[in-house]
């Protein structure tokens, strides 16, 4: 895995992100430019490429639900611009060691009740993929194994038991952060190297001009 620190890793997806979704639509050339970019990422940060695979065939089903009604024109450009910004993301959450979210989290410049938030629902997904985790091995067990197996597994009651087992859970987690005396401040500060702020700055740079060039075309 690339050694970069968790905040400069969120930084710079982050910026891919946000470069993304401002893009002018149909601007293919500078979408294929990011989507180029996002695949470089995934590899440096040698994100795993089954759990990438399933995580965004998931995304995308749900996205080209809302998507395609628009057209498909339209929403061909809105799915793949999606599938960019899902690569790059999910490449960063991924590769994420555990419960180090709120060390990534700190360097944001937004406000703390919003990195408050941001925090409580990162450990909320990772509490939830874990559950899921836990569904899939007893899943195998009951002999229900490959995708379809697991599709036939996870059906309506079970998806509520999985958002109940979660929910419990998350709320034990957050208690006992309450009494190890959590009070909404992140512990964890992570100021950025000099050299980090250079890579932010050039990286904000391209991602500007990219984008800007979407809208000169």
């Amino acid at each position: 895995m690339l050694k970069l620190s968790l905040p400069l890793r969120l930084q710079l997806s982050l910026v891919i992100v946000v470069g993304t979704a401002l893009l002018k639509h149909y601007a293919w050339s500078c979408l294929a430019v990011y989507g180029a970019i996002a695949f470089l990422w995934a590899g440096l940060l040698r994100a795993p490429i089954r759990q990438m695979g399933g995580l965004l065939g998931t995304e995308l089903i749900f996205l080209s639900l809302m998507a395609l009604p628009l057209g498909w024109e339209r929403a061909s450009f809105l799915l793949v611009r999606s599938l960019v910004c899902l690569l790059t993301m999910n490449s960063f959450l991924l590769t994420l060691p555990p419960h180090s979210f709120g060390i990534a989290l700190k360097s944001l410049p937004v406000p703390a009740p919003l990195k408050e938030n941001l925090l409580l629902a990162g450990q909320y997904m990772e509490i939830l993929l874990d559950e899921v985790a836990r569904m899939q091995r007893a899943a195998q067990l009951r002999g229900l194994n490959g995708t379809a197996g697991w599709l036939r597994y996870a059906s309506a009651s079970m998806i509520g038991a999985l958002y109940l087992r979660s929910l419990d859970r998350a709320e034990r987690v957050y208690a006992a952060m309450i009494t190890r005396g959590y009070n909404g401040q992140l512990p964890i500060d992570s100021p950025f190297r000099p050299k980090e702020r250079i890579a932010i700055l050039v990286a904000s740079a391209i991602a500007a001009s990219l984008t800007i060039t979407s809208y000169r075309i």
